[in-house]
């Protein structure tokens, strides 16, 4: 079973880049000339602000990649709108090992992609780049429509390890947004942050009755989902005696059912296409074997093992999305196992006690491959690499294989 479900795991996986789905909406882009064209655009979701863009033009089923020098402004229909700005932006660190003692910010001019929140007679912008967040702003009334960042900024006091937040960001929105709508002490409640921010600039722009307002509705939030996963594990274990080699024993595969509970945290970027997973796991090993040794009084050694724990994988999946609701994912984990009174005895001819040793299992890495439907039903093909079990006792070395087939269904 694990010869098949490796071999299913490597085809499957080397597959994945040829079936999977390139998910191209439709939008449109403005060039250099001020042509609006419409296409395609490859929904990457971004989890930071791009540089480039993958297009489709209409009539042309070959994509080609256009960047911020071709692109003045471009939108994925209902979810996204970037426009192209020549900015100063402050790019100091909220790192404390490498904040500058200087309580201004440090301003460098760049050309960047930002993203649309608010448009209107008031309109927010937003940029992220890894930890690097910063929004920025215009009014009807800024010349020459130049766009400026709120400035929000740490330093450090005195060169020790205390800081100090620049927050003249509420001064620069008190300045620029007056309305009696938008109080005083609403400006100092109002965090660095977008569901903050972007509640005040839409108070504005009620207050100034703008039309036309855009509004950036995404609502990108980690998502959970609960999934029951019942299955089937094929095992084996080996016990190597480090110098009777004559109890080196094999208790060959067996059969044994397996269920798992696995919390899903799907992370709100990339197209939610990737998670962490947690999984604890009930599983169990039995078998018994008798061999023939010269080294145990009657000549034979019976040896049994009762071998049961709870499994606790954490690892992270990725997504591979196909059409109608069909999805691929792999996942790697880094798995504990928890058990109490596992054992392995290994007894004379006569019945009396030859060994007896406690299982004391070391963590070990799961590797598996499925797909999904609806996201809703799943199937996994997942193999772990070989655990040692009896790290207590140097006279012994061991190894317990396994590969699984697992069947889920999500609640949620």
């Amino acid at each position: 079973m694990r010869k098949l479900l490796l071999f299913l795991f490597i085809t499957i996986t080397t597959s994945i880049n040829c079936y999977s789905q390139i998910v191209f909406e439709k939008g449109y882009f403005i060039n250099e000339n001020n042509q609006k064209i419409d296409c395609l655009i490859k929904n990457s979701d971004w989890k930071n602000n791009p540089e480039k863009i993958e297009v489709k033009l209409p009539q042309n089923e070959i994509s080609q990649i256009v960047d911020i020098h071709q692109v003045k402004e471009f939108s994925i229909n209902g979810k996204y709108k970037f426009v192209r700005a020549l900015v100063k932006i402050d790019r100091s660190s909220e790192n404390i090992n490498i904040m500058s003692l200087d309580k201004n910010p440090v301003f460098n001019v760049e050309l960047l992609f930002l993203k649309v929140l608010i448009e209107g007679d008031a309109s927010l912008y937003y940029y992220v780049n890894g930890s690097l967040v910063r929004f920025f702003y215009k009014t009807n009334t800024t010349v020459n429509d130049e766009i400026t960042q709120l400035v929000y900024k740490f330093y450090l006091i005195n060169g020790d390890s205390s800081y100090a937040k620049n927050n003249y960001y509420k001064q620069q929105i008190y300045l620029d947004l007056k309305c009696e709508k938008i109080t005083i002490s609403a400006i100092e409640n109002t965090d660095y942050k977008k569901s903050d921010l972007m509640k005040l600039f839409m108070q504005y722009n009620e207050c100034k009755n703008s039309k036309n307002v855009y509004q950036n509705l995404e609502q990108k939030k980690t998502s959970f989902k609960l999934n029951i996963r019942p299955g089937i594990n094929s095992s084996d274990l080996e016990l190597n005696s480090v110098n009777l080699e004559s109890l080196d024993i094999t208790f060959g595969n067996q059969y044994n059912f397996r269920f798992g509970l696995e919390a899903e945290f799907i992370f709100p970027f990339n197209q939610n296409k990737w998670s962490a997973i947690v999984e604890p796991t009930y599983q169990y090993y039995k078998s018994q074997i008798m061999r023939q040794s010269s080294d145990v009084s009657g000549g034979e050694a019976h040896a049994a093992v009762d071998y049961k724990s709870i499994e606790v994988p954490i690892g992270i999946r990725h997504y591979f999305f196909l059409k109608n609701g069909f999805k691929i994912f792999a996942n790697v984990s880094y798995l504990l196992d928890f058990n109490k009174q596992g054992a392995i005895d290994i007894t004379r001819y006569d019945g009396s006690s030859f060994a007896s040793l406690k299982l004391n299992t070391k963590p070990n890495f799961a590797f598996g491959i499925g797909g999904k439907y609806k996201d809703r039903y799943s199937l996994e093909m997942r193999i772990l690499s070989g655990r040692s079990m009896v790290l207590s006792d140097a006279n012994w070395e061991s190894s317990y294989k396994t590969a699984s087939i697992i069947f889920g269904y999500s609640f949620f």
